[in-house]
């Protein structure tokens, strides 16, 4: 039984039964993005329009004569997804105000991996925020520019090995902090922004059915296991993503209206990340001294979310 099957017995009435992104595509074997897509589709259910840029989902879907979608989808430039998104949505409200189009509610999602959001993609992305389009934004976040060849980007994480940033006897690899996207969109001021896995997918159902539900920009940051481009085994993405939550590299929290939350399935206790680190071989080159840099960074960043969470509890706005 795959995880999506066991989701509908334990939910089965807050996910749609259809596959709207069919199997048959050519993604690798083992990728979490596709299962990720799979889940983002079931929720957000068919009234649904997709821009998705240019990326590894953009080529496993829609080799022609084909489509993996069974929803409108716009495959669009790397840079404007939310461009494009913005604009559908826009158009989408026009003809229903003048009576060309069914009187009926149809959530525009803009798509891209972290490349598209976080580098090529963040003009438009921040634009689009900004001006309020009731949209969702999804960054499919597998930390690198897989689709062209492993390409370090600014959502790769500090000390992982990359062909444009690769590991060597002076350097440790990617040499800067991985960009915090979550909280930059937070800074928009839009109603809701959070970050999912699809490890944990009551918790990433829900979050996309609260941001379909609500009026104006919502962000979803989505952590997407690439076995390929991280060097781990490709039967292992489930169990990645699991450690990349527990042990606080990527914290599952939201934030609705400025007001801070943190998962159920976050644990109390954070793991080392050596466990997380040590199925990847993107970062069997760090030395302990290393290691033990970057674990006071996550646990330094994992403390400061704690504390924005309890901030808000108390009652202390």
């Amino acid at each position: 039984m795959n995880i999506v099957e066991n989701f509908d017995l334990f939910a089965p009435r807050l996910i749609n039964h259809q596959e709207l992104f069919s199997p048959g595509h050519r993604a690798c074997s083992g990728c979490a993005e596709v299962l990720a897509v799979r889940l983002m589709c079931k929720a957000l259910g068919e009234n649904t329009v997709i821009a998705s840029a240019t990326g590894c989902m953009e080529i496993v879907s829609s080799m022609f004569p084909t489509t993996a979608w069974r929803v409108p989808w716009i495959h669009v430039a790397f840079e404007n997804a939310a461009a494009v998104a913005s604009g559908v949505e826009a158009g989408l409200k026009a003809l229903r105000r003048k009576g060309r189009i069914d009187d009926r509610y149809v959530k525009v999602v803009g798509m891209a991996g972290d490349g598209g959001t976080m580098d090529i993609g963040f003009q438009a992305l921040s634009g689009a925020m900004e001006r309020g389009h009731d949209m969702i934004y999804v960054c499919f976040d597998n930390e690198a520019y897989m689709n062209t060849g492993i390409q370090r980007s600014s959502g790769t994480p500090m000390g992982a090995s990359t062909t444009t940033a690769p590991a060597g006897k002076v350097s440790i690899g990617q040499k800067t902090w991985k960009k915090n996207m979550p909280e930059i969109m937070v800074a928009h001021n839009i109603p809701y922004v959070a970050t999912v896995c699809p490890s944990f997918p009551l918790d990433f159902v829900r979050k996309l059915q609260k941001a379909r539900s609500i009026e104006g920009p919502s962000y979803i940051h989505c952590f997407s296991v690439c076995p390929t481009g991280w060097r781990s085994p490709s039967h292992s993405a489930i169990s990645m993503g699991r450690l990349a939550v527990e042990t606080g590299v990527f914290p599952l929290f939201e934030v609705e209206n400025g007001h801070y939350s943190m998962s159920p399935d976050m644990p109390r206790k954070l793991r080392p990340i050596r466990d997380y680190f040590k199925p990847q071989g993107r970062f069997r080159h760090l030395t302990d001294e290393d290691i033990d840099l970057i674990q006071h960074k996550v646990d330094t960043e994992f403390q400061k979310l704690v504390e924005k969470t309890k901030y808000l509890k108390t009652g202390n706005e």
